[in-house]
């Protein structure tokens, strides 16, 4: 690293270790998003790599949300994410908590958890074409099935995870499994659940390109294919951000309902 480099980055720190906490966190993204776009302007004015620029992408994404194509692929990729991971997380849930509670469930259905966790969701798209055929189901269900693994597996850790000191105790008050499961696991297996559905709302999207090459006609995977033909890096540009904003806005969502769901246990600041 030269000295110039090595000053640069230094005065970076150091302004940022003065403004830094007196910033509320909206603000410090809003920086971080501002030098990014600055980062990738330079990159691109400077003919680095050949990547269109954020005016160019501006500029192709106001086209396609002028002809509708923007809206109609956002339904549609909003639409299968929705249905699949919300069907994975309301599925793994209940099935993480009947594996961590129950050895016989566990014993039972474990060993099929974790043999399909080592097959890639993408590669079930084939059986998926087979056996569903080309409309929305095998979309669905791939992305269900990437959700639901994701998910069952934090439920199930959390479950296991819970101090056994305070089931003791419990049961030492008299208090029955009918009681405990509600009162106690529930309530410390929670923040383990939640992070398995950001991790699984996370598979969800990831999942949904791949999903879009079965003979999908709308959504911002098939948008992004169609691109990949002509040549087009604004529209797959647009796509990908697309993505990546709905991604977070969700996954903002999933942290506020955390910290509601989660507000006793002590946070690191």
């Amino acid at each position: 690293m030269s000295a110039a480099s090595s000053t640069v980055a230094a005065s970076t720190g150091t302004l940022l270790s003065r403004v830094g906490p007196h910033l509320p966190g909206l603000a410090l993204n809003a920086l971080a998003f501002l030098v990014g776009l600055a980062i990738w302007w330079a990159i691109t004015a400077a003919k680095l790599v050949v990547l269109p620029g954020p005016q160019e992408v501006f500029v192709r994404a106001i086209e396609l949300a002028a002809n509708g194509q923007l809206a109609l692929d956002i339904f549609s990729s909003l639409k299968r994410v929705l249905t699949g991971f919300l069907l994975g997380a309301a599925l793994a849930i209940p099935v993480g908590f009947l594996m961590g509670w129950y050895k016989i469930a566990r014993a039972l259905i474990e060993p099929y958890v974790q043999f399909f966790r080592m097959i890639p969701p993408l590669a079930v798209i084939p059986l998926a074409i087979v056996t569903m055929g080309i409309d929305e189901a095998p979309k669905i269900f791939v992305i269900f099935l990437a959700s639901f693994l994701s998910c069952v597996v934090a439920t199930y850790q959390g479950v296991i995870s819970v101090d056994r000191t305070l089931i003791n105790a419990a049961r030492v008050l008299g208090a029955s499994d009918r009681v405990i499961f509600p009162r106690v696991v529930i309530p410390a297996s929670t923040p383990f659940i939640l992070v398995g559905v950001r991790i699984g709302l996370g598979s969800a999207w990831a999942t949904v390109v791949a999903a879009e090459l079965i003979a999908a006609q709308s959504g911002l995977g098939f948008r992004m294919q169609q691109a990949q033909l002509y040549y087009d890096l604004p529209t797959i540009f647009v796509s990908l951000i697309t993505i990546g904003v709905l991604g977070l806005l969700m996954d903002r969502l999933l942290q506020a309902t955390e910290r509601r769901l989660t507000s006793w246990q002590e946070r690191a600041q």
